[in-house]
């Protein structure tokens, strides 16, 4: 059995890939198996996977809906765009809550350049990241590839013979390069960046410590994996500093609501639904 994905390419179909999406979640071997199976019984030759996609999250959310809230962090990483700098402000934000002073868009002199634009700067306890961003907002299996990370490294070794990063050194700083994706790294991306030193952290990499383990762990799903949240409310939520699911727990409703025209009765119904995603 053929599947389409979602470069609108074939490829087989793979029980144990609808297995492991369902586990990711927090399903145990039990549910998974089952769902695989309901499936396996359900597709057809040249099925696109966002069908299979929204049946599995159907069967989760039937068995317990916060593993259905949890399914959709993928599509919902992808939903904060269309461009990057809402992904650029959900990093930051990944990062706050890490116990990081976070700056965005910051401006950095180089020793070549004298100036690149640099996503953001993490910093804590004699640590200084420099960051960059790389966000996909179509196919998921789009991946950050070799010349993306020769670009980040390049720009990050002249940094370090700038005057920025000297000071920051003099200071004790440890400095080091991060490039963060919502997708996935190419192999050659990989290589490149461990032989160089700098830190990867994107979908499934780290082998179990990749960017969605962590979201998990945490608890820092993005404003965009509620179901009641729309698309056209990123650049309102975003201008408000509202990135995280458990940022509209923090928000004076009435007021929020008044301002955005957005009814009180959706921002209460995302409440509920964050309140399902986090406390469950």
């Amino acid at each position: 059995m053929y599947i389409i994905n979602s470069r609108g390419e074939q490829e087989q179909f793979s029980l144990q890939k609808v297995e492991r999406s369902a586990r990711r979640v927090g399903a145990n071997f039990k549910l998974a198996r089952e769902i695989a199976q309901q499936i396996e019984r359900k597709i057809y030759n040249g099925i696109p996977t966002f069908e299979i996609f929204k049946e599995v999250k159907e069967l989760l959310n039937q068995a317990q809906p916060v593993l259905g809230l949890k399914f959709s962090l993928k599509q919902a990483m992808r939903d904060l765009g269309p461009d990057g700098f809402a992904f650029e402000k959900y990093a930051g934000a990944i990062f706050r809550e890490a116990g990081y002073a976070v700056k965005l868009n910051q401006f950095i002199s180089g020793k070549c350049l004298s100036q690149y634009e640099i996503d953001f700067t993490a910093e804590k306890a004699g640590i200084l990241k420099i960051g960059e961003c790389k966000y996909h907002s179509q196919a998921s299996d789009l991946m950050v590839d070799q010349e993306i990370a020769l670009a980040n490294y390049a720009r990050f070794a002249d940094i370090l013979q700038g005057k920025f990063a000297l000071s920051k050194i003099s200071q004790g700083k440890k400095i080091s390069s991060i490039l963060i994706t919502n997708t996935k790294f190419s192999t050659r991306a990989i290589q490149y960046s461990e032989c160089s030193g700098v830190e990867l952290w994107g979908w499934k990499y780290p082998f179990n410590k990749g960017l969605e383990v962590f979201i998990d762990q945490n608890k820092l799903y993005p404003i965009t994996i509620l179901p009641s949240f729309k698309k056209q409310w990123a650049d309102l939520f975003n201008q408000r500093n509202i990135i995280l699911a458990g940022d509209i727990l923090k928000l004076n409703l009435e007021r929020i609501s008044r301002e955005s025209n957005i009814s009180l009765a959706v921002f209460n119904k995302m409440t509920a639904e964050a309140k399902t995603l986090l406390e469950g």
